[in-house]
């Protein structure tokens, strides 16, 4: 699906794949586009691990919700990826339930 600004999915999903993109000082200017004001890549850039495996698992439900998946299908899909340890596919899979339930906005 192509998500505009008018979307309830869009910004979810632009702001956690900018907190994964901008990490480094190269990428500020995508970084106050997107949230505004005086950000930084610093400011809003995920580098802790553990943040990151979140931020890509919330996606990773964003995603799958946008595609009109069930969890059924979101389940077996994971199970499709050897090389994804099982910990993202239980994180992914913890996500895309909160996202049904309205956790992850």
């Amino acid at each position: 699906p192509r998500l505009t600004e008018k979307d309830a999915a869009f910004w979810p999903i632009v702001e956690r794949a900018a907190r994964l993109i901008c990490t480094t000082a190269e990428f500020d200017d995508l970084a106050k586009e997107i949230f505004g004001g005086r950000t930084t890549a610093k400011t809003v850039g995920a580098t802790d691990a553990a943040d990151r495996a979140k931020l890509r698992a919330e996606l990773d439900g964003l995603v799958a919700h946008l595609y009109g998946l069930t969890e059924e299908e979101f389940a077996y899909i994971l199970t499709t990826f050897p090389l994804v340890p099982d910990a993202a596919k239980i994180a992914a899979h913890n996500a895309f339930r909160n996202v049904e339930r309205g956790l992850v906005k």
